[in-house]
């Protein structure tokens, strides 16, 4: 058995995503020894934090501050690590330094798979910009002429987690991953959100309704009980010796 630890990348565009979309592959990798780095690109402050801004004298700082803490709170029950980049939102821009800086975060890391937003998403453009900046960052670490004498990346995996609005994303979900294991410690994560709370039980019914598919998907004669999923879109071919 190898003593390499296995490691993952989830790239956010707000401080709340990776607790919605991704929470259960979080927990449930971080449960089985892995190492998951949360890249956070904005903390979500002009927005999705329409609750905080009802509040009387509030400022741009203090959405800010009350942002980072829920997500660092979510992130240290789900056992991921995290970093806040606060490059802003609604618009949220990617220049260079922004994209190299990914980039070494890929080849310091050397994930397994890297999950992030769909690729297409009207209600929410700086969704789909964050799936570009990990997918382009991905491509500049493979590069051997970036930064010669680095290691290189391979090419792990990139899936996309679930849109909150999914036909109009046009995303499908083609894998399901069973988080009936950690469903408690991502519903924890969910409550650590104060500032969307209306989303709470929201995820709550997506995840059942993904873990019915999920066990769909297994066949009815199997006895593995799953009640809760997440649902993802792998964007490349998977390469298989046999099917």
């Amino acid at each position: 058995m190898s003593d390499i630890q296995q490691t993952a990348l989830v790239v956010s565009a707000h401080s709340a995503d990776f607790v919605w979309r991704a929470g259960g592959a979080i927990a449930k990798h971080v449960k089985q020894g892995w190492r998951v780095k949360i890249v956070c690109l904005s903390f979500g402050e002009r927005g999705e934090s329409a609750k905080l801004w009802k509040q009387q004298g509030m400022t741009l700082g203090r959405v800010k501050a009350a942002r980072q803490e829920e997500a660092q709170q979510a992130a240290d029950i789900l056992g991921g690590e995290v970093e806040f980049w606060d490059i802003g939102d609604y618009p949220m821009r990617v220049n260079d330094e922004i994209l190299f800086r990914m980039v070494d975060i890929y080849r310091e890391l050397q994930p397994s798979f890297v999950l992030s937003h769909s690729v297409k998403d009207p209600y929410n453009f700086d969704h789909p910009l964050a799936m570009h900046l990990a997918q382009e960052a991905l491509v500049t670490a493979q590069a051997m002429g970036h930064n010669p004498g680095q290691k290189i990346i391979g090419a792990p995996p990139v899936y996309a987690f679930e849109p909150h609005q999914t036909e109009q994303c046009e995303w499908i979900p083609n894998t399901f991953l069973d988080i009936t294991d950690v469903w408690e410690t991502k519903r924890r994560a969910i409550e650590c959100m104060a500032g969307q709370e209306h989303l709470w039980h929201y995820y709550t019914r997506v995840a059942q309704q993904r873990g019915v598919q999920a066990k769909r998907n297994i066949g009815i004669a199997s006895k593995r009980d799953i009640e809760y999923a997440e649902g993802y879109m792998r964007l490349a071919p998977s390469v298989v010796d046999t099917l």
